[in-house]
């Protein structure tokens, strides 16, 4: 049986040599593509797209080749290791639990839980185990907090709207994207991201498709982005502005009487309050803010009203900027009172065989949002966890000790640079991750867990926001590397060791594994499905379209949570015209994605680094000129927390009077063990982002209309001929504290 779901095919290659054929999901990304991966003799020797596979049907980006590199890295961690002065030595994993535990408890009999901090990143969910462990349990043994994930400078406000609005936050719309007439997109490159809050896998063919139907895809955005170069029209928008766009776009709906709210399937309450808030904000008024024409503004209100169905979508771009949680609200509001949502070709909602909805509601957890507050600042939790743009002063404040799985803020927070030096005082720092990167390099131990083809996975998260309904179980293909610990395992044994129930969870743990906690929410989901069941379909199940069925979800959609009209209060056109306006020399700085990057973790990959510079800043030519800069030259960068030198690249793809900067980059730091990435090393937009930038409203950070000036550098030498950043390739740790 474990040959049949395992081998699907093998062949003869060469004498003697049998070719063996693994299917399974790749997991880097939302998208969920399926592989085929040949190996032989336990060595990858080809990965390509499962044509077979009903959802990604043979599609898979660079990111997936790159599986291979991940599991042969030499830089990997195979061992636990500890400090000892400036190197990191390998020690058992019995001494460094023992260790681990002693000191965390004595840290918390002296200062109390709150004394251990905890930090997760995006890869958690990702790996099924770890997500049972990291989210639920290791944090309820912990009692702390100071809890702090990436959801803050990610998918806060997606989750917040979603709880507010339809009384849930896992409650969330998905594009019916193979359906739909009209694909309105702010704030979201789905062609280099492969979708966010949107499992889609081959968006390319399904952005062509929805053109060879007749539909249409409009793109808003400070940057002619890899979408916006497939789309019908794009339209530049100044940075920090989609509340406005959004706002202008909804007094034409509400003044033209272009709405449907007959197509909703569930009653709708407060449409009067928001129809006040749009009628303050005529395009005609908010055009000189946005950049973007108010004909054009109504324009756009009437094709999307117009259309047979369409969807408002947003993500990260519209995240994470002043009015983030604003913006993502008003994205819902116009797919609600034009009658889109729900309904086929709209934003819909999943039905996934391990329904995450019925298990929010039947272990009564909404989710919660500002049950208390950080010590410094006084910002909001969300879901017991602390906003990361508070996470530095929290840690000077009040932890003494850090767990810190999967996560890189030293790279993915704002301000960086500050946590870097905070994390360099602290009197215990455990990682739990493959690499020394330029967070783990603090750590005094580093817990190395297996890779994505050493363990089995189930996404839990993913197939409930697909823009179709499937199921994939996907099985290990390699065994772990002797005495190498699954991340729910280590997770495990520091709930062991910190948690006076620790023991009794350690037994229950090694006979309750996640592929067992899986199988339990597969039976008591909608289809009823089976782990066996799953093993039986390598290439995967195919549930179906998305259907209608927000009846069942909740019973009304509540349009104007007395917490978005009290945060909207705070748009006034006056000051907020003073923060996105530029000075003299003065320019905005955004993010930006690439398709062969994940964050700031896949940059060891040659196959995925190689070929031209990609961490550069782009700029429009109306700005370079006055400056005398041209491309390639060296330039420095300059905002209130720091600078960076970066190569620019002249371009018109940016809109005037903005700069953009891929995020993920800066490894050029001491005691990095990233061979690889260290020699392309970049510089991180993260040591430029100002961590007192916040949306106020929900405590999620400011990443894009970063205020900045760019300057030539005074030493005409090329970055080559000069003194590069401190870097290491070899197994040290920065020097001893």
């Amino acid at each position: 049986r474990e040959l049949h779901a395992r081998v699907v095919s093998n062949r003869l290659r060469g004498p003697g040599a049998l070719t063996q054929v693994h299917y399974r999901a790749c997991n880097l990304c939302e998208a969920l593509c399926g592989l085929a991966i040949e190996h032989e003799h336990g060595k990858i020797v080809g990965i390509r797209g499962d044509k077979e596979d009903p959802f990604s049907r043979g599609h898979i980006c660079p990111k997936a080749v790159a599986l291979k590199d991940v599991y042969e890295d030499p830089d990997r961690l195979r061992h636990p290791v500890r400090r000892e002065g400036d190197r990191f030595v390998e020690v058992s994993w019995d001494e460094a639990f023992s260790d681990i535990g002693q000191r965390l408890r004595a840290i918390r009999r002296e200062h109390g839980n709150d004394a251990v901090a905890f930090a997760q990143g995006n890869p958690v969910l990702h790996n099924y185990g770890a997500s049972i462990y990291a989210q639920t349990l290791l944090p309820w043994a912990l009692r702390t907090r100071n809890r702090f994930s990436s959801a803050s400078v990610d998918n806060l406000p997606r989750m917040l709207v979603s709880r507010w609005m339809y009384g849930n936050q896992v409650i969330l719309p998905v594009p019916d994207l193979d359906r739909t007439a009209h694909f309105l997109i702010l704030g979201a490159n789905p062609m280099a991201s492969n979708g966010s809050v949107m499992t889609a896998p081959d968006l390319p063919k399904r952005l062509k498709a929805l053109r060879e139907r007749g539909g249409r895809l409009i793109v808003i955005d400070p940057r002619r982005t890899e979408t916006a170069d497939v789309a019908d029209a794009h339209h530049f928008i100044r940075p920090g502005t989609d509340v406005f766009f959004l706002l202008g776009f909804l007094h034409t709906l509400f003044t033209e009487e272009l709405l449907h709210l007959d197509r909703l399937p569930v009653p709708v309450e407060g449409l009067k309050e928001v129809r006040a808030l749009a009628l303050e904000y005529p395009p005609a008024r908010v055009a000189p803010l946005t950049g973007i024409a108010a004909g054009t503004i109504v324009k756009l209100a009437r094709d999307f009203s117009a259309a047979p169905s369409a969807v408002c979508y947003g993500r990260m771009g519209v995240s994470v900027q002043e009015f983030g949680l604003l913006a993502t609200w008003l994205i819902d509001v116009i797919n609600v009172v034009t009658g889109n949502l729900d309904r086929v070709g709209g934003p819909m909602f999943t039905s996934p065989a391990v329904d995450l909805v019925a298990i929010a509601r039947r272990t009564g957890q909404p989710g919660s949002f500002d049950s208390f507050r950080s010590t410094v600042r006084g910002l909001p939790e969300f879901n017991g966890e602390l906003p990361i743009a508070t996470m530095a002063e929290e840690l000077e404040a009040n932890a003494r000790a850090l767990i810190i799985t999967a996560h890189n803020p030293v790279l993915s927070a704002p301000n960086g640079r500050r946590l870097d030096g905070v994390l360099a005082k602290l009197e215990l720092m455990v990682a739990v991750d493959l690499y020394v990167n330029e967070t783990t390099r603090h750590a005094h131990y580093i817990l190395p867990s297996t890779t994505t083809l050493e363990h089995d996975h189930y996404d839990l998260a993913l197939h409930a926001v697909g823009i179709r309904n499937t199921a994939r179980w996907n099985g290990a293909l390699f065994d772990p590397p002797a005495g190498l610990l699954h991340d729910w395992e280590i997770f495990l044994r520091l709930i062991a060791e910190v948690s006076p129930l620790g023991k009794a969870a350690l037994a229950v743990g090694k006979r309750v594994t996640p592929r067992t906690i899986v199988d339990l929410l597969l039976r008591a989901g909608p289809t009823k499905l089976t782990v066996a069941k799953l093993e039986q379909s390598p290439h995967g199940v195919d549930l179906g379209p998305l259907e209608p069925r927000l009846k069942k979800l909740c019973r009304r959609i509540e349009l104007a949570p007395a917490q978005m009209l009290k945060a909207a209060a705070r748009v006034s056109l006056s000051p907020a015209g003073e923060r996105v306006g530029e000075r003299a020399n003065q320019l905005l700085l955004i993010g930006r994605r690439d398709l062969r990057s994940n964050n700031s973790w896949m940059h060891n990959s040659h196959r995925l680094v190689k070929g031209r510079p990609r961490c550069t800043l782009y700029m429009h030519p109306e700005d370079a000129a006055p400056r005398g800069l041209e491309s390639g030259q060296v330039v420095r960068v300059t905002s209130r927390v720091g600078s960076i030198e970066v190569p620019i690249e002249v371009t018109d793809s940016v809109m005037p009077g903005v700069v953009s900067l891929p995020h993920g980059w800066g490894h050029g730091r001491p005691g990095v063990r990233l061979s690889v990435a260290s020699a392309h090393a970049g510089v991180s937009m993260n040591d430029l982002t100002d961590e007192n930038a916040i949306d106020l409203s929900c405590g999620t950070a400011v990443l894009n209309g970063i205020a900045v000036e760019v300057r030539p550098l005074p030493d005409p030498l090329p970055l080559r001929e000069r003194e590069a950043p401190a870097s290491s390739t070899s197994f040290a740790a920065p020097p001893a504290r």
